[in-house]
């Protein structure tokens, strides 16, 4: 077992896998649709619940099948049927990401149900070929026995009523996570290669990132004359989006150990709601141009996921370098600058022109706390 460990290769990003991603750009605009739709001013509790659901949905398909290639992929043949089944799946998923969903629930669950089962019967096989390799054959089985598990939860929520389907659907989910965390042993990190998972999941978000890009230029949009206000707030939300990507990639670039032992797990699902809360920024970026939304609602939206984000990106500081762990001035420095965010957000939230500025001062204070605290740890090293 050992020497299987040290001569393993580091496996790389395939072909197959990068054109699998992306049917997943084009079902992320169609999920961050669904919150255009306006209830007395904003979204409705409905609409918002929906949207959460799809979006942790698709990401958690995404992380299935990622996870299996992770483990067992080979490049196969037999992976490219399976991946072209599951983009073939996905679009019954995307069409029938739309305001009326719940005419739509029954076609959406079984498409959901049959990309689990898809990916369950890829590790059926893992089964039959690995018999006398006891830790794969463990991960194989209890992986198998989740996404079984939660394909019967998805196909009894088709056939429900659109309150318990949407209430089953948040427990396949959940279930799917708990399930997933307790299938894997306490060695698994044998299994995973942490480089390659990592920058699969660093490219899920490089393409998140692209859809945040697309949704701001709308701030570009004129008639063609000089517009000060139309120059301000352009040049304010593409900062924003800036300092964001600037904050993952220094996180990324100089900070996570790549190459360490890790069984993944913990880094994929802070990176489930890193990606959530890139959504929900994307949408609150686009909110702040719309005046049928009500002020206060639009701006904590901004604020709670601009918060969302930097917090489950700071999360991931227990896969850094060993000489790159944060200091508890570190933490109390992004706490009061979130501190001063909020009220600042708050004493000028109807002011969207500085109510934009102060968004922007809070990615980039957060990043420069961010820079100078590890470059400190790294000379002291």
């Amino acid at each position: 077992m050992l020497s299987e460990i040290f001569e393993k290769k580091e496996k790389k990003v395939e072909y197959i896998e990068l054109i699998y991603d992306l049917i997943f750009v084009y079902i992320i605009g169609r999920n961050n649709s669904l919150l255009h739709h306006f209830d007395g001013g904003f979204v409705g509790l409905q609409t918002f619940l929906i949207y959460a659901l799809c979006t942790l949905a698709v990401i958690q398909i995404w992380s299935f099948t990622t996870f299996y290639i992770n483990m067992f992929g080979k490049n196969s043949a037999r992976e490219y049927i399976f991946l072209f089944i599951n983009m073939y799946l996905l679009y019954f998923i995307a069409q029938s990401t739309r305001s009326n969903a719940e005419n739509f629930l029954t076609q959406y669950h079984i498409a959901w149900g049959l990309i689990l089962v898809n990916v369950a019967v890829q590790y059926l096989i893992e089964l039959f070929t690995r018999k006398k390799d006891g830790e794969s054959f463990g991960v194989a089985k209890n992986m198998c026995f989740t996404l079984i598990f939660e394909a019967v939860i998805v196909f009894i929520a088709a056939f429900s009523s659109v309150l318990v389907c949407v209430i089953l659907s948040y427990v396949a989910v959940a279930s799917g996570i708990i399930l997933t965390i307790f299938s894997r042993g306490k060695n698994s990190s044998i299994q995973i290669d942490f480089t390659h998972l990592s920058e699969r999941i660093m490219l899920y978000v490089v393409f998140t990132f692209g859809e945040m890009i697309i949704a701001i230029s709308s701030y570009f949009e004129g008639n063609g004359k000089w517009n000060t206000s139309l120059i301000y707030f352009s040049l304010m939300a593409f900062l924003i989006v800036a300092g964001l990507f600037l904050s993952y990639g220094f996180v990324y670039d100089n900070l996570i150990d790549r190459e360490g032992s890790f069984n993944g797990m913990l880094y994929m699902i802070i990176h489930i709601f890193i990606i959530f809360a890139l959504n929900n920024i994307t949408v609150s970026l686009e909110f702040m141009r719309e005046e049928e939304i009500d002020l206060i609602p639009k701006m904590i939206f901004l604020v709670a996921s601009l918060i969302l984000y930097f917090v489950f990106l700071l999360g991931l500081k227990g896969h850094a370098k060993c000489n790159c762990k944060p200091k508890k001035s570190f933490i109390l420095s992004n706490c009061a600058a979130a501190l001063i965010f909020i009220v600042l957000m708050i004493v000028f939230r109807e002011n969207m022109a500085v109510n934009i500025f102060v968004s922007v001062l809070f990615v980039y204070t957060v990043f420069l706390i961010l820079y100078f605290s590890y470059r400190k740890l790294k000379e002291k090293n």
